[in-house]
């Protein structure tokens, strides 16, 4: 007779299901990493050749890649903690629809990476660069949000600064200011004090006598 403790079930599946996206998603964090360090090296040197637009498309599909990794794994990671210690028949339907997405997520970021030439065309002036660089912001435009966008934007700074250095102060006036006038009655030193101190007994003699 069978071991009934032994079955499998769906709820075991499910779990097991789970961590295996998770660790795909894993794989692909590690994977993006040369990736986004070569994303960023792009961003850098557009940014040294005078090129802020490339070096924000550059920055924006590297955010766009690291948020979409993390988020899938957090969800991938509540739904599993949920399959563990929920009731598997209440959120069953939940647990599929999670996996179905994930498995979208994953096939998304197999196209979108690309791999390291694809990065490269984010810095090319071919047709076939431009046209891959207006693909790439175009589908940006409604996956990023707003706060991604801000995040963007600080790191692009933070990179202007270190290939560019500080903003360079303004000029100094290159007109002398006037001179100002001499007053004419100055402070006398103590020494001049005391030499025009000196007669003034002999004053005081002549007024006497």
């Amino acid at each position: 007779m069978g071991n009934n403790s032994s079955r499998v079930t769906d709820q075991d599946k499910a779990i097991l299901d789970l961590k295996i996206q998770r660790d795909k998603l894993h794989q692909y964090q590690r994977r993006i990493t040369v990736l986004t360090d070569k994303e960023t090296a792009v961003a850098r040197q557009m940014l040294a050749a005078g090129d802020r637009k490339r070096a924000l498309l550059a920055l924006r599909r590297k955010k766009y890649q690291e948020s979409l990794l993390e988020k899938t794994d957090a969800q991938l990671a509540q739904l599993e903690q949920l399959t563990r210690n929920v009731e598997f028949a209440l959120i069953q339907k939940d647990v599929v629809f999670g996996l179905q997405q994930g498995t979208k997520v994953l096939r998304e970021i197999h196209a979108e990476m690309g791999g390291i030439e694809h990065v490269e065309k984010l810095m090319g002036e071919t047709a076939d660069a431009i046209a891959y660089q207006r693909e790439v912001s175009e589908m940006l435009g409604g996956r990023i949000t707003n706060q991604d966008e801000d995040e963007v934007e600080d790191e692009l700074a933070a990179l202007e600064l270190e290939v560019n250095g500080p903003p360079p102060l303004p000029n100094v006036p290159d007109t002398k200011l006037p001179k100002a006038e001499v007053v004419e009655q100055q402070a006398a030193t103590p020494q001049e004090q005391g030499t025009e101190q000196e007669p003034e007994p002999e004053r005081r003699a002549m007024l006497a006598a």
